[in-house]
């Protein structure tokens, strides 16, 4: 469908803005109903936050945005559609992520539970107690995990999970761990979500992160994760579900007739969307909080990382930062808007697995860290001294960089405001709001619904955001 669609005056049940994950999960669910739904997106192709390009050299191919996608895998909604009929091949390497120490060796995050615990040495039997009952009900927990804060389905499971879960990510490693491997481990897992290690709530994360690594893995989407977007709009089209790129929406008003409208926007970009919001909702809207931007860097390289631990070769994701104290120190660094020395640093190495994202004989990579929301400051020095510090010449590897600082990132998505590319900032008191105060999705505009990763059960490649404001929207439908 071109743009020029906008010019007719067809109608449908249901209208999307945005074809990120979430976006596109909403159109899905909605036209699984039965409605017709299309969706407009501003930029040529769809993604949002899956978006792959070759933004160092020709053939070269970055994940701009999401590399690894575990919450992909473990989606309850994504993983019952037939992605894979529509060309969406996953990766695993041998070992979900790698986290090396300055001693020269790496703690691996293995598949099998048992195994992730023998490289912990002393705390292996903690471990073991820790995760293991998790991950022998994840199937029964995600579907609790991934939505809005409410009653759960499996509420021993849930009870389980939900005691260790509040506590702060610094909080639960230091008394579950004896020792600095395990401690380094869950400091790492712990830092995705992107609040100071000791704040309540942070450990849910590090939590998720692990058990999803044992669960279903952490794989990446072969050729890039641009063909997980293009695969749900594949499927999308065969549920005669429609798609018009190249159209930004500034208004609701400038789309075509619609029962329903789904926005998978962030709270800045609905205040200018639509007219009619009471004045107490306008000021929660402007009153919305962001999160910590990020600072990305890619690199072609003309050979793989020379990683001091051999074991980092097992891992298409590797996690930068030594010990728990390091990482807690950067981390909170960020929210005093102070750029920390030794940031932590979180790294793919896709084409150490996938050999079409570099031509024959070449590689490439990417990292990232946090940094104070709308940063200016180059952190690429900082990233390729930590990489450096973990795999001695690394730098002579490197045939060209690219930089994404924070503004480039919002350009790239206006849902990355300042460079959040969470969609907000993910705490346990936003969480309780956007849960308990009335639908997190329905807007005081009947008919008009939010889908991003603004609202429960927030950032991540999982599209369930978009999948309950579906549900929301077919609920206010006769």
């Amino acid at each position: 469908m071109t743009p020029s669609a906008m010019e007719d005056s067809r109608s449908y049940d249901a209208v999307v803005v945005g074809s990120g994950p979430n976006g596109l999960a909403a159109a899905v669910k909605l036209a699984q109903a039965g409605l017709s739904v299309a969706i407009f997106e501003s930029r040529a192709a769809v993604g949002g936050g899956t978006y792959t390009a070759e933004l160092t050299l020709p053939g070269f191919q970055h994940d701009v945005f999401s590399a690894v996608h575990p919450l992909t895998a473990a989606s309850p909604f994504l993983r019952t559609l037939p992605l894979a009929e529509h060309g969406l091949e996953w990766i695993h390497s041998p070992a979900p992520l790698a986290h090396p120490l300055d001693d020269g060796t790496a703690v691996l995050l293995e598949r099998s539970v048992e195994a992730t615990a023998q490289n912990l040495e002393r705390d292996a039997r903690s471990y073991k107690k820790l995760v293991g009952p998790i991950v022998a009900h994840w199937d029964d927990l995600a579907g609790d995990v991934l939505r809005p804060l409410s009653f759960p389905r499996h509420p021993l499971v849930f009870s389980r999970f939900g005691l260790q879960a509040i506590r702060s990510a610094s909080g639960l490693a230091e008394t579950a761990f004896a020792g600095p491997r395990a401690r380094a481990l869950f400091a790492g897992l712990g830092a995705h979500s992107i609040m100071p290690l000791d704040r309540p709530g942070s450990a849910a994360i590090g939590l998720v992160m692990c058990v999803t690594a044992h669960a279903v893995g952490w794989p990446i989407a072969k050729g890039g994760s641009q063909r997980i977007a293009e695969a749900l709009a594949a499927y999308l089209q065969t549920l005669k579900g429609e798609i018009v790129t190249g159209v930004a929406i500034d208004s609701v008003e400038s789309l075509p007739k619609a029962r329903v409208v789904l926005l998978d926007v962030t709270p800045r970009q609905l205040l200018h969307m639509v007219r009619g919001f009471p004045d107490r909702y306008r000021q929660k809207l402007k009153g919305y909080r962001y999160g910590p931007g990020a600072f990305k860097v890619e690199w072609a390289l003309d050979g793989p990382i020379p990683w001091r631990a051999e074991a980092c070769r097992r891992a298409a994701t590797v996690h930068l930062g030594g010990t728990l104290e390091e990482i807690a120190k950067a981390e909170a660094a960020i929210w005093w808007d102070k750029h920390p020395e030794r940031p932590f640093v979180l790294l793919t190495q896709q084409s150490l697995f996938d050999p079409t994202r570099a031509p024959e004989g070449k590689h490439m990579a990417g990292a990232y860290c946090h940094v104070p929301n709308g940063s200016t400051v180059d952190m690429t020095a900082d990233i390729e001294a930590q990489v450096e510090r973990f795999a001695p010449g690394f730098r002579d590897r490197i045939i060209k960089t690219h930089k994404m600082p924070p503004a480039e990132l919002e350009r790239l998505n206006a849902n990355c405001v300042g460079g959040d590319i969470a969609g907000g900032v993910q705490n346990l008191r936003r969480l309780l709001r956007t849960s308990l105060g009335g639908s997190p999705y329905a807007t005081p505009v009947r008919g008009v619904f939010v889908c991003s990763s603004s609202t429960p059960p927030g950032a991540g490649v999982h599209g369930m955001c978009g999948y309950h404001a579906a549900v929301a929207a077919l609920r206010q439908l006769p």
